[in-house]
């Protein structure tokens, strides 16, 4: 006879599969995501509690065992404070539609979960290609093969658009309408919301001609990039034709790329600052991004100011710079103390 699902179980099923993608529009990363933090739930109360799935009751995901789970992530599985955080939101909005379906056996959990603060991260510098590393970049694939054609497509698409590599795979033929001065996209993003944005002339025009060279035109539900294997490229192939093109532009640019690691998002962070630096909006930049507010987009104010803090910098060294043999007793007693500095 089999046996049934606890509660937790229950609402845990119901949660990932109807929940998240129905009433919440969760993209397919989200749920991924959601579902590899409670995988994760399962083993650790199994190895470290001895709990098996089917056994596992809210009551036992109390305060302690929710703080110790956290902290084998952190310790067992090398989790940064980032990942670390994602698995706690996870768990605090599962909590949350837990409690609201059966209050009685979920409080317990909700409260354990909403007591644990989120771990502070140490802010990475998002990896943005100057102008000169994107046209480098643009330039390697070589279009006389399919693979390199392709390749050339999907990065000048990537920067043309400023389009996440999922929303990337997830394009087909309908979703472009060519016209006399560019194409448009119609792109759909995180949560299902979709937005429609232009592409420059030059980008159209690479973008039509692969799709003609595919002998697709005429058949609306194919995915405009497919990888060997499948008919759909998946985000882990982008991010593979990009660790392959960086690392070739890495050894013939040597003074170039000197981030450490760049990704498909890169190019992403890349379009949005070169737009703010040419004088676009902030508010249209929200709009081309797609983001859900203008917090999300103001990041980029900061890094195109970093850009003209850098250019500031090099300028004031080269015309104000005080020469070597000068004389600096007469700003000594000034200097700013090392506190302050």
């Amino acid at each position: 006879m089999k046996r049934k699902a606890s509660p937790f179980l229950e609402l845990l099923n119901s949660f990932v599969t109807e929940y998240l993608p129905g009433a919440v529009g969760a993209s397919p990363n989200t749920i991924k995501s959601y579902k590899a933090a409670f995988r994760l739930l399962l083993k650790y109360m199994y190895q470290e509690k001895g709990i098996s799935a089917d056994q596992i009751s809210f009551e036992a995901l109390d305060y302690q065992t929710m703080i110790d789970f956290l902290s084998w992530l952190e310790k067992s599985r090398g989790c940064s404070a980032t990942t670390k955080n994602q698995r706690l939101s996870a768990l605090a909005s599962f909590s949350s539609y837990a409690q609201n379906r059966d209050s009685a056996a979920a409080s317990t959990f909700r409260s354990s979960v909403t007591r644990i603060p989120m771990k502070k991260a140490t802010h990475k510098n998002r990896a943005i290609f100057t102008r000169e590393e994107v046209t480098i970049l643009l330039r390697l694939p070589d279009d006389h093969y399919v693979i390199g054609l392709r390749d050339k497509v999907l990065l000048s698409l990537m920067y043309a658009s400023g389009a996440r590599a999922q929303e990337i795979c997830d394009l087909t033929v309908k979703d472009i309408q060519f016209s006399e001065r560019g194409a448009s996209l119609n792109i759909t993003g995180k949560g299902h919301k979709k937005r429609r944005i232009g592409i420059s002339y030059a980008c159209a025009t690479l973008l039509k001609g692969y799709i003609d060279h595919r002998k697709i035109a005429s058949l609306p539900e194919r995915h405009i990039f497919s990888s060997q294997t499948h008919e759909k490229m998946t985000v882990f192939c982008i991010e593979e034709i990009f660790k392959k093109y960086v690392w070739i532009a890495k050894q013939k640019n040597p003074g170039l790329f000197i981030d450490n690691s760049y990704t498909p998002h890169s190019m992403r962070h890349s379009t949005a600052s070169h737009m703010l630096e040419a004088g676009v909006p902030l508010a249209v930049i929200k709009n081309f991004l797609g983001h859900s507010s203008l917090q999300s987009t103001q990041i980029y104010a900061e890094i195109s100011q970093n850009t003209v803090d850098k250019h500031l910098k090099e300028w004031n060294e080269r015309w104000f710079s005080i020469p070597a043999n000068a004389d600096h007793s007469t700003v000594r007693g000034n200097e700013v103390p090392d506190f302050l500095r």
